[in-house]
C-alpha cells in the first residue's frame, strides 16, 4: 500500500502538491479523472488506486489490475496548448514513463508507437490519453499510465507476451519511488510541451528510445492498415511508414513486427 503523508511531502513544489487522490479499489482510474475534469478539478490533480476493476487500454482493451501488484494512475493536465500539439502528449508520457523506470529500476524500456512500454519483446506498460478540445484547444487531457510492477503470471492470449519490473530487474521494486519519479518526470515532458524549442526535441527524443519508429518492418492495424518500413516520427508525432504504394502518415493504429516477405517495398 502507498504512502500518502510521505507521497504528499515528496511531491511538495510540484503542480501534484495537495492534488493526490487514492483509491484502494476503483473501476478504473482513468475514468475517475475524467469524471473530476468534466465537474472543474484542476491542473495536476492525480488518481491512482491499488486494484482496478475494469481498467481501460487504447482502443477499449482491458488491462488487467491486480490488487497491489502494479502501478495505475491517471493525471488530469489542462495544458495551454493548440489542439494541433494533442498528439505529442501520449510520446512525450512515454518518454516521462522511460525516463522514471530506468532510474529506478536501472530497466531500458523501448517505446512502441503509440503508447506501449516494452522490456525487449515483452510488454511492461502501457498509456491511454484522453482529451477533450474546445474550438483550437484544450479544455483537458487525461495522462493514464499502467505499469506491471510485481506480476508474476499473464494471460495466455495476450497479442504482445507481457512482464513485469520484478521479473526483469530480478528483484522487488517499491512502487511508491516509482510514482514519485514517474509523476515528476510527467511534470517535466508537460512543461516541455509549452516551450517551442523543447516540444520540437520529443519526436527526435521518442525516436532515440525507441526501436520501432525507425528502420523497423511492421504491420500497421487500425483505420490506416499498412506493411512497411517505420520512417520516424513527423512534428506532429505522427508515424511515417514507407509501403509499396509511397509513404504514409499514420495517424492511429498499433504496430506489430511484420514478416519478413511482407515489408517488401522495392
Amino acid at each position: 500500500m502507498f504512502n500518502l503523508p510521505t507521497l504528499e511531502s515528496a511531491l511538495t513544489g510540484t503542480i501534484y502538491a495537495g492534488k493526490l487522490h487514492f483509491s484502494p479499489i476503483t473501476d478504473s482510474t482513468n475514468t475517475d479523472a475524467l469524471h473530476a475534469a468534466r465537474t472543474g478539478a484542476p491542473h495536476g490533480s492525480v488518481y491512482f488506486a491499488d486494484e482496478q476493476l475494469a481498467g481501460r487500454g487504447r482502443g477499449d482493451h482491458a488491462w488487467h489490475s491486480a490488487a497491489g501488484q502494479g502501478l495505475y494512475v491517471s493525471v488530469l493536465l489542462r495544458p495551454p496548448i493548440a489542439a494541433a500539439r494533442l498528439p505529442l502528449l501520449p510520446p512525450a508520457a512515454g518518454l516521462a514513463a522511460a525516463d522514471a523506470i530506468a532510474a529506478t529500476t536501472g530497466l531500458a524500456i523501448d517505446l512502441r508507437w503509440p503508447n506501449d512500454l516494452l522490456v525487449g519483446p515483452r510488454k511492461v506498460g502501457g498509456i491511454l490519453v484522453e482529451a477533450k478540445t474546445e474550438s483550437s484547444a484544450i479544455a483537458y487531457a487525461v495522462v493514464g499510465i499502467g505499469i506491471n510492477v510485481h506480476q508474476r503470471s499473464f494471460a495466455a492470449d495476450l497479442s504482445t507476451p507481457a512482464t513485469s519490473l520484478d521479473i526483469e530487474a530480478a528483484k522487488t521494486i517499491p512502487r511508491q519511488p516509482l510514482l514519485i519519479s514517474l509523476l515528476k518526470s510527467l511534470q517535466r515532458e508537460a512543461l516541455a510541451l509549452l516551450d517551442p524549442a523543447s516540444i520540437q526535441t520529443i519526436p527526435r527524443r521518442v525516436q532515440q528510445a525507441s526501436t520501432w519508429v525507425s528502420g523497423r518492418s511492421v504491420q500497421v492495424h487500425g483505420p490506416q492498415a499498412c506493411t512497411g518500413i517505420t520512417a520516424g516520427l513527423d512534428e506532429n508525432g505522427f508515424l511515417l511508414v514507407r509501403t509499396a504504394n509511397g509513404t504514409i502518415t499514420v495517424q492511429t493504429g498499433g504496430l506489430r513486427a511484420a514478416e519478413p516477405d511482407k515489408t517488401d517495398i522495392s
